[in-house]
C-alpha cells in the first residue's frame, strides 16, 4: 500500500488513505473474466482457422495443377483450331486458282478450235455429208437434263 502525504504548511504529515475497493461486484468480475477468456478462445480460433493442414494443402495443389492442365490444353486446342483455319483457307485458294486456270485453259480450247477447218475436213477427207429430211428423228424432251432410253433408235 502506498502511503500519501500532503503538506500544510511546512511540515509534511502523513494521511490515513482510504482503502479503495473496487466498485464492481464478484458477479461482474467474473463475467469480465468469462469475456476475456471467450475473446482469446475467439482468437485462438482465428488462428486455427488461418493455418492450413497437409490435407487441405494437397487438396488446394490438386485443384491448381487441374485448372492449370485445363488451361494449358485449351491453348493447345486454339492453336491447333488456328493452324486448321490456316490449312483451309491455304487449301481454298488452291482451289480458287485451280479453277481460274482451268477456265483459262478451257477458253484456250474452245477458241484454239476452227469449226470451218473441222467441217472441210470432215466433207472432203472423211466423206462426211449432211443429213437428208428423212434420216433427222425429233425427241421431245421434258425439263429434265437426261433422258431414258427404252428402245432403240429406229433406222431409216
Amino acid at each position: 500500500m502506498t502511503k500519501n502525504y500532503y503538506v500544510n504548511g511546512n511540515t509534511v504529515r502523513e494521511l490515513e488513505a482510504p482503502v479503495r475497493r473496487d466498485p464492481r461486484t464478484r458477479r461482474e468480475m467474473e463475467e469480465v473474466r468469462r469475456r476475456k477468456n471467450r475473446r482469446n478462445a475467439a482468437r485462438r480460433n482465428r488462428q486455427r482457422a488461418m493455418e492450413m493442414n497437409r490435407g487441405y494443402v494437397v487438396f488446394l495443389t490438386g485443384c491448381v495443377l487441374v485448372t492449370a492442365l485445363t488451361a494449358v490444353l485449351f491453348v493447345q486446342m486454339q492453336s491447333q483450331m488456328t493452324n486448321h483455319m490456316r490449312s483451309v483457307a491455304s487449301l481454298e485458294s488452291q482451289v480458287v486458282n485451280l479453277r481460274a486456270d482451268n477456265d483459262a485453259r478451257y477458253k484456250e480450247i474452245t477458241t484454239s478450235v476452227d469449226l470451218n477447218h473441222v467441217k472441210d475436213v470432215a466433207i472432203n477427207e472423211l466423206g462426211m455429208t449432211y443429213p437428208k429430211e428423212k434420216q433427222v428423228v425429233y425427241y421431245s424432251i421434258e425439263n429434265n437434263n437426261f433422258m431414258d432410253q427404252y428402245r432403240d433408235i429406229p433406222k431409216q
